[in-house]
């Protein structure tokens, strides 16, 4: 009954996956025997007002992993799996230099830390482990990651590059970055769940979405290893400027789309 009863309620939110959110709402309120029917109801009512599921369970599936995420954090969306696949695919391709035992991977505008978790658990069982630093500007965003991204992983709050060791210039192999690139002008077309519920710095990319990915593009060149890659998330109409962004900043640059995703990402080299 519990089921049922929470599906109508759901559905008629407007909920249009009400079956699997219903039963991970329950599943967040048993004990394996018994529902905290109180605990149950005021979740259901919270998810109603529209608060986002992942919010209410405090995680989120990204790659097939269960992600921390506290709420006001940005919730990471399925189509970014594709940035983490193709970034952890580069990781592995990397020829260290030597004097390195392992890759550097840097995650900038990281909110959860989702892209570095994934890519972290994607590698081969022959590939050396990533040396993991991530960033945010969002102290709530930090948080969180820290908790997905224990030590040794670094994980540091502030703006872009500001806060990062002044020692991982020019040693970074993957860079990447899911910056902001909604336009402000189509923030109040978005969903509700992520324009009210989400900060508004993680989601706000300026008047053509692409303020963030500018300075991205501006500084990246300095961090990176000598054949080092940037990864950056856009929309099918914004990736030719992206591309033309990071070409202008001296990296080699091209848009990679996935059918299965329904997503574009920039893939910037740094020359050797």
């Amino acid at each position: 009954m519990d089921l049922d009863r929470t599906v109508l309620t759901l559905r008629a939110a407007g909920c249009v996956f009400a079956e699997d959110e219903a039963r991970l709402l329950i599943e967040a309120t048993s004990d394996g025997s018994t529902i905290d029917r109180d605990a149950l109801d005021a979740l259901v009512a919270r998810r109603v007002s529209g608060v986002p599921l992942e919010h209410l369970l405090g995680w989120a599936e990204f790659a097939g992993i269960r992600v921390l995420v506290d709420e006001g954090v940005f919730v990471p969306r399925r189509r970014t799996e594709f940035l983490a696949t193709r970034a952890a695919e580069l990781v592995r391709e990397t020829e260290l230099v030597p004097g390195h035992e392992h890759p550097i991977v840097l995650d900038l505008c990281c909110g959860s830390g989702a892209i570095a978790v994934a890519m972290r658990e994607s590698r081969g069982p022959s590939a050396p482990a990533a040396e993991i630093y991530a960033a945010d500007i969002d102290p709530r965003a930090v948080a969180t990651a820290r908790c997905n991204l224990p030590h040794p992983a670094v994980v540091v709050c502030g703006d872009l590059f500001e806060p990062l060791p002044n020692g991982l210039r020019g040693h970074v192999d993957v860079l990447v970055c899911n910056t902001p690139y909604v336009p402000t002008d189509a923030i109040g077309s978005m969903p509700p769940e992520a324009r009210l519920f989400e900060a508004a710095l993680a989601l706000d990319g300026g008047d053509d979405g692409l303020d963030v990915q500018r300075r991205v593009a501006a500084e990246c060149r300095a961090w990176l290893a000598p054949g080092g890659h940037v990864l950056v998330e856009a929309s099918e109409q914004q990736a030719p400027r992206s591309v033309e962004l990071f070409e202008r900043a001296g990296l080699r640059s091209r848009i990679e789309y996935s059918d299965d995703y329904d997503t574009s990402i920039v893939v910037s080299t740094k020359p050797r």
